[in-house]
């Protein structure tokens, strides 16, 4: 999954001063990553994430790539930087549709909307992998409303495609880390429900393209279903009440299909 601006040649580069030569920079023993790297080898079949402290004790996240290492803040964005002095870039789009519910976004702000797609991307897949669920959630929710805002605003249909491609990928994302977060914390049944949310919310995103009846067949929903049937199976779950309410109406028990409906609305109330 690659959100980058397209790129006239090889020589145009994805952000900074382009008109500027680059320095050639001395770096002392301290500065280089060599004793780095050579300690943490690349594992190209696997993603090697770890959380480590910086220079002031706060937490970082390092992830090893194949030529070298990214970094990455633990709050606010990954990069930490602070665009016009907000905590996000999605902040900044947001303030300017507050003075202006139709404008639409220009070259630069595309550009710098794909920088906060690429580095919440990084960041969410780490959090999966540390197993830190509901952080990968927020990563996932902000990169959600990001696009939400991108397709509001869009300059042309492309642009929007080229994001909205991608939705079921963040949700299925979203997905697994609500589910083994509910997993951890209340246990399987709670877990098979946040599959089902996100299953459907992913059905949501096939129908409103029109591409329904690819949503069987999609390899991102066959592994929800699989992690779904695999919790019942291990921690002896039977079929969920949504799952019991579609099954009655399937086969036309509309008395039972009511007392469950009646019950589902019981426990949303609750």
């Amino acid at each position: 999954m690659v959100y980058f601006k397209n790129q006239q040649d090889a020589g145009d580069l994805p952000y900074g001063n382009r008109s500027e030569p680059t320095k050639r920079v001395e770096m002392n023993w301290e500065q280089h990553l060599d004793e780095i790297i050579r300690e943490w080898k690349f594992d190209p079949m696997t993603l090697s994430v770890r959380l480590v402290k910086g220079d002031d004790g706060r937490d970082v996240i390092q992830m090893r790539v194949d030529l070298g290492i990214l970094q990455m803040e633990t709050q606010g964005r990954p990069d930490g930087a602070k665009p016009n002095g907000q905590k996000s870039f999605l902040d900044v789009l947001l303030d300017e549709e507050k003075s202006d519910s139709d404008f639409e976004m220009d070259e630069d702000q595309c550009f710098e909307a794909d920088r906060e797609f690429v580095q919440f991307y990084h960041r969410r897949i780490s959090w999966l992998r540390l197993q830190q669920y509901h952080r990968a959630v927020e990563d996932a929710d902000h990169t959600l409303a990001l696009m939400d805002v991108c397709r509001d605003h869009s300059p042309d249909e492309e642009w929007t495609i080229s994001h909205e491609q991608y939705r079921p990928f963040v949700l299925f994302h979203r997905t697994q880390a609500s589910a083994l977060a509910a997993l951890d914390e209340v246990g399987a049944e709670k877990a098979i429900a946040e599959i089902n949310v996100g299953l459907n919310s992913i059905r949501e995103v096939f129908a409103d393209n029109d591409a329904e009846d690819q949503f069987d067949d999609d390899e991102m929903v066959d592994r929800l279903i699989h992690l779904q049937t695999s919790l019942k199976e291990e921690y002896s779950v039977g079929a969920s009440l949504q799952e019991r309410l579609a099954d009655a109406v399937a086969t036309e028990q509309y008395e039972l299909a009511a007392r469950l409906r009646d019950e589902l609305e019981k426990r949303t109330e609750n």
